[in-house]
Parts: structure tokens; C-alpha cells; sequence
């Protein structure tokens, strides 16, 4: 997956515009919660990153190291 992919898929479950996040944001502060969390890893797990789980995520809420895990 690319940066700018993965950056559209959280700004789309979080309702924002994409130039709004950068690899610095905390997701949870920007309003990400465990459901919206639990929806990218379906999507992304769908997408063929079986690896990508929930602890994995919820464990790092900053956008870059989301990033660097779908990279």
C-alpha cells in the first residue's frame, strides 16, 4: 500500500480530508475509536495484509507507524 492510501482510508472512516492527517497525527486524538479501528483492519486484511491486526494497531495510534506497517 502506498502513503497516500493509507492515509485516505483512515481519513475516510474518520470523515476528514486527507491533507488534514500527517504522519505525525494521533488518532485517537484526531476521533479514531476501536470500531473505526476494527473496519481498516478488515479492509486492510481483505487487502491482502493478513499480519495487520487490532492490537497491532490500537498499540500505535500514530499515523507514520501505521504507515510504516502497511508499507
Amino acid at each position: 500500500m502506498t502513503d497516500e492510501q493509507v492515509i485516505a482510508d483512515v481519513a475516510t472512516v474518520l470523515g476528514v480530508e486527507a491533507s488534514e492527517l500527517s504522519a505525525e497525527t494521533d488518532l485517537l486524538d484526531a476521533g479514531l475509536d476501536s470500531v473505526r479501528i476494527m473496519s481498516l483492519v478488515e479492509k486492510w486484511r481483505s487487502a491482502g495484509h493478513a499480519d495487520i491486526d487490532f492490537p497491532t494497531l490500537a498499540g500505535e495510534t500514530v499515523l507514520g507507524s501505521w504507515i510504516e506497517l502497511l508499507a
